[in-house]
């Protein structure tokens, strides 16, 4: 991991994607602001993971949950594909402009910019991500305490579960 040349830790990242980028709204209606909460989970590392998303309307309330099996991955990768479930959701709901928080410190400054992806399995991830998040109005990212991911937390756990469910 070489760090980026930007030093301030408190950083968030925010990003403008084109003008002309509008997601398809849900059938309940769009809902043009949202917050997304992801994380990854892996027992071992490698080991059994998942991935777990909480999306929710900029008053709070829940709009979706995922929970998802992985089967064996790392962390990191973990970590990526909760938050490539999670942006797919807000993509789904019609969101456009969106606040993305993770506990993932790594994840959050390759994000924004201030580590390079030199891992080349999660070069192609962090692609997708940066694909995603191009379709998006506005968007920021933030690195959060593990104890503010908590829902997040218990849903990739909740996917690993179902491994054996």
């Amino acid at each position: 991991i070489i760090a980026g040349d930007k030093p301030d830790a408190g950083r968030l990242a925010v990003g403008q994607g084109p003008a002309d980028a509008v997601a398809a709204p849900s059938q309940g209606g769009a809902v043009s602001r949202c917050r997304l909460f992801t994380d990854g989970a892996s027992r071992g590392n490698p080991g059994q993971a998942g991935a777990g998303a909480v999306l929710l309307a900029d008053d709070g309330r829940e709009l979706a949950t995922c929970s998802v099996y992985l089967g064996t991955c790392t962390n990191n990768v973990a970590e990526y594909k909760a938050l490539l479930i999670g942006l797919d959701e807000v993509l789904r709901q019609g969101c456009c402009e969106v606040a993305v928080s993770l506990d993932s410190e790594l994840i959050v400054r390759q994000i924004q910019g201030r580590y390079k992806v030199k891992n080349e399995v999660l070069l192609p991830l962090f692609q997708q991500v940066q694909a995603r998040l191009a379709r998006m109005k506005t968007w920021s990212i933030a690195h959060v305490p593990r104890a503010q991911n908590a829902r997040a937390d218990q849903l990739a756990n909740q996917g690993i579960d179902q491994k054996d469910g």
